[in-house]
């Protein structure tokens, strides 16, 4: 049949062939025809020549009315134009559809914890319990290419309004660099959202435990609703003054010479220390006892002194610690001395940490040590490249002075008070 200029009212009135195909090209749009088979029914397809072969293909777009003429000749249109590019239509769809699944958000951040955050960051498992519980639910599916400024501000305003500003400067932050990896990758040319300023307001961390609350803390954090060994983990940070994290994947190798008071000790390795450089600590006694508890606890083939109830040959993760400090928080009895002020702002395991160093000064502990004991990095040239001393002897002082000073105050002799270690020097008249 001759081309004919197609419209609505032929469309409807044309008659179904009593056998084969009927086809009409539209003289309005170059290579656009409607097709009709014997029982009626109506499809639009675009017939071109391959740019490449030079053979004549089709390529379907739709059944009519559900594809109205105007939206198929819009769709002929785009068609015509790739084919005018040198793109075989019909492939590129084929392969565009055969790419959807490596296209998507979930898709690309598999990609990130598999090639960087597994093989570079120390929070990977931070990195992916939050894309699992606040990104992935909202974006699995989505085209990464797709994503906008727009979606992120929307991702975190979420998490600020329901009163987790830090969550969601987190979660920016995790996105971020996904984006970035993906535009080191290639796959991306620019990351949509440069320079976008953090959603949620931080406030730096003022908590620190008192006498009441360090008290109530050692005698019930070993019992439910946390584990026993959950809670000398606890236990652990508080006295050796580490990051959560730190004592969370301390392994059995890591520990040295427990049998010897004057010489056990804790050997962080780089890989797990934040500033990447191996951290000795030396070990009080009632860390050791601490550590012997937990000991009990493992089994045969455990790896780590606090193995995960759920993943095996893995440790628990910092995660734990915080969820196990908001759970006894929450089952806490108002009617407990240092309870009130525990739930009114509840600890978090990294105050547990602040706890130690507060302590540690009060004891006359001087700043070095105390960053000796924190791990903190020192920043002046001669610390950083010549002095390689690791104050191993006057770590072991410090800690031992907190345990003791813990010990007072757990078995509230003298009320606790702390007695420094350094006598301040007197005033000249």
């Amino acid at each position: 049949m001759a081309p004919r200029a197609l419209t609505d009212v032929l469309l409807k009135s044309l008659k179904a062939p009593a056998t084969g195909r009927l086809e009409v090209a539209d003289a309005r749009c170059a290579g656009l025809v409607l097709r009709m088979t014997p029982a009626g029914i109506r499809s639009f397809s675009f017939r071109f020549r391959d740019p490449k072969s030079g053979k004549v293909s089709r390529a379907t777009l739709g059944t009519y009315p559900d594809l109205s003429l105007a939206d198929a000749r819009d769709k002929a249109n785009e068609y015509r134009s790739t084919v005018a590019r040198g793109t075989n239509p019909v492939e590129a769809k084929r392969r565009a559809k055969n790419e959807a699944g490596t296209k998507t958000f979930k898709a690309l951040a598999d990609r990130y914890m598999e090639e960087h955050a597994r093989r570079f960051k120390r929070s990977a498992d931070e990195d992916e319990r939050n894309l699992k519980l606040h990104v992935n639910p909202r974006w699995g599916k989505r085209r990464f290419d797709e994503i906008r400024k727009a979606d992120v501000i929307e991702l975190a305003e979420g998490l600020v309004k329901a009163g987790k500003p830090v969550l969601a400067n987190r979660v920016q932050s995790l996105v971020s660099k996904i984006f970035s990896f993906a535009e080191d990758a290639g796959l991306v040319e620019v990351k949509p959202f440069a320079r976008l300023k953090r959603r949620g307001t931080e406030s730096v961390g003022t908590r620190v435990l008192d006498n009441d609350e360090l008290r109530l803390f050692w005698e019930r954090i070993v019992q439910k609703p946390v584990t026993r060994r959950v809670g000398l983990a606890l236990r652990l940070e508080l006295l050796t003054a580490t990051r959560p994290g730190e004592v969370a994947g301390l392994s059995l190798s890591e520990l040295q010479n427990l049998e010897d008071p004057s010489k056990a000790m804790w050997v962080l390795p780089k890989e797990r220390s934040k500033n990447g450089r191996a951290h000795l600590v030396p070990l009080s006694p009632l860390a050791v006892d601490t550590i012997k508890e937990a000991l009990k606890l493992v089994e045969k083939g455990d790896q780590f002194l606090f193995p995960s109830p759920s993943k095996e040959r893995d440790a628990i993760t910092s995660h734990a610690l915080s969820v196990a400090m908001a759970r006894f928080a929450k089952e806490l009895d108002k009617a407990l001395p240092g309870a009130k002020t525990w739930k009114a702002e509840a600890p978090t395991p990294h105050d547990l940490r602040r706890t130690a160093a507060t302590r540690l000064s009060e004891l006359g502990i001087s700043k070095e040590d105390r960053d000796a004991v924190m791990n903190h990095t020192r920043s002046d040239v001669g610390s950083k490249h010549y002095d390689l001393y690791d104050r191993a002897k006057e770590k072991r002082i410090a800690l031992n002075a907190l345990a003791a000073h813990l010990i007072t105050v757990i078995e509230n002799k003298g009320g606790g008070e702390v007695v420094p270690l350094v006598r301040p020097a007197r005033k000249k008249k």
